[in-house]
């Protein structure tokens, strides 16, 4: 079969045969149809993040699949059903983790995950998984069921800022988005279209015209000009908001969130930045969140309950948000211009077949 791997820093991904992958009881053969690119795929082509496979000497990319179950091999899945994989598998041996459905909270060396850390990902024609970590889909989402899994973060950034606050009566007004990119394009429409909160802002340093700033627009938020507006000076041309989502990786902000923020709020950081070190006064931010009541913290990845809540919430975005959020849809033949970046590109997938 075709996969797309990659031996990470040496160079570019390349199309390259595979033998089709036999499943294992209490597994599934699925069919690829797509697989989106997303940065998290650049970071580990560029050999910055990710770990090869045990023995491997390349990784299949790609954590953002979907799917159709070609042999349900015994399982409760059934043949033809549309799926979506989720990303964490236990290492050799399982832990408390995963034995309690809460992978996304392993720490490191208490997991693997596909396409990124010691196991092949889905960029491939075929690929098996355990039943329990295929979510299904409804055929009608399928061509854009690899948006579930970032969908699928925001669900539990958004998740774990609500529990945050629920020690008292909170309810956003106002809310924040750092960074233009995909992940946060996707989740101002969320937060438009499905949260419902009265007034939204996107942090980018994009030039009109630009697709990011018309989407923007079209979505009813504000956008902020970084080089114009610096986080910490957003309450003064804006307002103070209840909630600010981090997408930039740029390692200021998560100090500059605390200022931004409005008492009672808090700043979810799911950036990931190089080293950095620079002065920060320690003493103010200290005292902005005991005297307000702000909280910050930090997530990564997603389980099971949270990809079924993005299947729902795919199902709420607007059409017109889709169509122009996803700017490239490529077939084997041209799978290079998938990873391609620049002004025009938000969102793109590798197709390995239709429906």
């Amino acid at each position: 079969m075709n996969a797309i791997a990659v031996e990470p820093g040496t160079g570019e991904p390349a199309l390259v045969e595979m033998p089709r992958p036999d499943p294992a009881p209490g597994e599934a053969l699925v069919r690829t149809l797509r697989v989106g690119v997303d940065g998290t795929d650049h970071e580990v082509i560029a050999g910055r993040h990710g770990a090869l496979p045990e023995g491997a000497t390349r990784l299949v990319l790609g954590h953002e699949a979907v799917g159709v179950v070609e042999d349900s091999n015994g399982t409760d899945l059934e043949e033809g059903e549309f799926v979506v994989p989720t990303v964490r598998r236990p290492p050799a041996v399982s832990n408390e983790y995963f034995d309690r459905g809460e992978p996304d909270m392993a720490p490191d060396d208490e997991y693997v995950e596909r396409g990124i850390v010691g196991a092949h990902g889905f960029m491939a024609e075929y690929f098996t998984s355990p039943e329990e970590y295929l979510v299904s889909i409804p055929e009608r989402f399928a061509p854009l069921g690899f948006l579930v899994e970032p969908i699928s973060i925001t669900e539990k950034a958004i998740e774990h800022a609500v529990a945050s606050r629920s020690a008292f009566d909170w309810e956003p007004e106002s809310a924040l988005v750092l960074g233009n990119g995909a992940l946060g394009l996707v989740t101002l429409a969320m937060f438009e279209a499905v949260l419902d909160v009265d007034r939204t802002y996107c942090l980018g340093r994009s030039d009109r015209p630009d697709p990011t700033i018309d989407l923007i627009d079209e979505l009813g938020a504000t956008y902020v000009d970084s080089r114009e507006t610096p986080v910490p000076e957003i309450p003064e041309v804006h307002e103070s908001v209840d909630l600010v989502y981090e997408a930039t990786g740029h390692a200021k902000h998560a100090f500059e969130t605390i200022d931004a923020l409005a008492p009672n709020g808090v700043g979810v950081l799911l950036g990931v930045p190089e080293p950095w070190e620079f002065e920060v006064d320690g003493g103010s931010l200290h005292r902005e969140l005991v005297l307000h009541n702000k909280a910050l913290l930090g997530t990564v990845n997603s389980h099971r309950g949270h990809f079924e809540s993005a299947v729902d919430t795919l199902s709420q975005l607007p059409t017109w948000f889709t169509d122009e959020f996803v700017t490239g849809v490529y077939g084997l033949e041209e799978f290079e211009d998938a990873f391609e970046t620049g002004d025009n590109v938000i969102k793109t997938a590798v197709e390995f077949g239709t429906t």
